[in-house]
């Protein structure tokens, strides 16, 4: 019997206010799908990422800041995917990152549900998700007990965890949201997606 080869799954690293993070959340999943692949969910920090690259925030970027409050919009009308500028832009990533991850060592697809949940709780939504109480009712309308992730919020164990884990993804060269490695190649950027699926359907090139 032939064996059947392992196909390593798609590291697929994220903010949970990057608005393109939030368009390749929509889009990953059914890439991956077509291809095979699974797709590992990384939350990051990226203020933490800015401190190692010196990025700043988009909003706060002269000239590139005002592109983006047009690019944003128009790219989610192009990809189909609703989309409300939040009225808090950008907010902490904490507490849903703390959730996500604290989540995922129980059970990591749910954990992936609770990512894609909370980003259109804040981009589509206008909820704002660095609230604790709104990432917790967030998560239990997909069956987590709210006073067991208030808790689990607040643990210092948890708490350590975004960082982490957004220290882990700055070592493999990390940088920005979304961005993606898979085979060892990384891809950055929504814009990138295209020759990520030409990699995963036609091989390297």
């Amino acid at each position: 019997m032939t064996d059947v080869p392992v196909r390593s799954p798609i590291e697929f690293y994220f903010d949970f206010s990057s608005p393109y993070g939030y368009f390749a959340a929509h889009r990953i999943g059914a890439l991956a799908r077509a291809a095979g692949r699974e797709v590992n969910w990384h939350p990051i920090l990226l203020g933490l990422v800015f401190e190692v690259s010196g990025g700043k925030p988009l909003p706060s970027i002269p000239l590139k800041g005002d592109y983006a409050r047009i690019d944003v919009p128009r790219t989610a009308r192009f990809h189909g995917i609703a989309y409300r500028q939040p009225s808090r832009f950008p907010v902490s990533g904490q507490a849903p990152c703390r959730a996500y991850y604290w989540l995922a060592q129980r059970d990591r697809a749910l954990a992936s549900r609770l990512a894609l949940a909370l980003l259109d709780a804040y981009f589509a939504d206008d909820r704002d998700i660095s609230s604790p109480q709104i990432t917790a009712e967030v998560a239990a309308r997909l069956g987590v007990p709210p006073a067991e992730l208030a808790g689990a919020l607040a643990d210092p164990a948890v708490k350590d965890l975004p960082r982490a884990a957004t220290q882990q993804a700055i070592a493999r060269g990390v940088f920005g949201s979304p961005f993606f490695i898979v085979d060892g190649e990384p891809f950055w950027g929504n814009d990138r997606i295209d020759q990520l699926e030409r990699w995963l359907t036609q091989g390297p090139f």
